[in-house]
């Protein structure tokens, strides 16, 4: 059963716009201002802080903006490249500082948290190519790739995914594991709980549409480069995905976990019974988040083969 803050979080969150004096859920169009909503996200981030634990180093990779995200006695040779969530139209290290702040104090690795381009102003492929320069900047800058991991939210970790499967066709070496938690990795929105599970979401209604028509551009969304739920999975490393099942994304974790253990990858999948989106980032305000997180965290350990003394969940 899942516990009373739990329930009581999720039904504060999934009912934000009745808190803000709105009785129906917004509805997603191709007249929603997408500025708009980069604003309201950066605004609803201010909540999250930083902790004072964390040392943030600015950093530019070949133009794109980025953040090293220090906790205190961090292995200098180890990271995770964390790719942020927002639909691929919203995200910056300002909106994602705070959360991605907290899961490195969690793993006591250091992020790098990077800016890619984003839709409807740069559409696919720019976000992809993005993360291909960061990735291949940490090579050459002396960064060995069994001594990284990719992590991702929402859109975030369908990217990371995104990202292994390009990598794997330039013949790059592959980072030693991935974490995606609540990944898009379908964007032809064609699974049932996209009808059946916006309604009890936090998302805005039809946001996944929109946000894919403008990602995809003039591609087709089920290119396996943008919806990675169609690619060849074969060769990827170790995959922890992690999905809550109320969540319209839960069908897009939970089949592209059964492709990886067709292909014989070895994967593994969270469901989080009664749980929202990218729910583990909420540790630990209850007790669901904090063991998903845990077992996140436990599972970064062991693909960088650390000892690592991680912050107490």
């Amino acid at each position: 059963m899942t516990s009373f803050k739990s329930r009581m979080f999720n039904f504060f969150i999934r009912n934000g716009h009745i808190f803000q004096g709105k009785f129906r859920k917004e509805i997603f169009d191709f007249n929603t201002s997408i500025p708009e909503f980069r604003v309201r996200c950066e605004k609803g981030a201010q909540r999250m802080k930083t902790p004072k634990e964390i040392t943030v180093k600015e950093e530019t990779i070949h133009g794109i903006y980025a953040e090293w995200l220090v906790p205190p006695a961090a292995d200098a040779e180890k990271i995770i490249m964390y790719v942020h969530g927002g639909g691929y139209v919203s995200g910056s290290c300002n909106d994602h500082r705070g959360i991605v702040s907290k899961f490195a104090m969690f793993t006591g690795f250091t992020n790098l948290l990077y800016e890619y381009r984003l839709a409807p102003e740069s559409p696919f492929p720019a976000a992809l190519q993005d993360s291909i320069t960061v990735y291949q900047w940490l090579l050459s800058s002396g960064y060995k790739n069994e001594n990284i991991v990719f992590a991702g939210e929402s859109a975030g970790g369908g990217l990371c995914l995104a990202t292994l499967l390009a990598l794997k066709e330039r013949n790059v070496p592959l980072p030693t594991a991935a974490v995606a938690i609540s990944p898009w990795t379908d964007l032809t929105c064609s699974s049932d709980s996209y009808r059946t599970k916006n309604k009890v979401s936090p998302a805005p209604l039809n946001s996944w549409t929109v946000f894919s028509k403008y990602y995809a551009g003039g591609h087709k969304a089920d290119f396996p480069l943008i919806s990675p739920l169609f690619g060849d999975l074969k060769g990827l490393p170790p995959i922890l995905i992690n999905a809550g099942v109320d969540d319209e994304l839960f069908e897009d974790g939970e089949k592209f976990y059964l492709k990886t253990k067709e292909a014989g990858v070895d994967a593994t999948f969270m469901p989080g019974k009664g749980m929202i989106h990218c729910y583990p980032l909420l540790a630990p305000m209850f007790r669901e988040a904090t063991e998903a997180m845990g077992e996140i965290v436990r599972f970064v350990n062991i693909s960088l083969r650390s000892g690592n003394n991680e912050t107490e969940l």
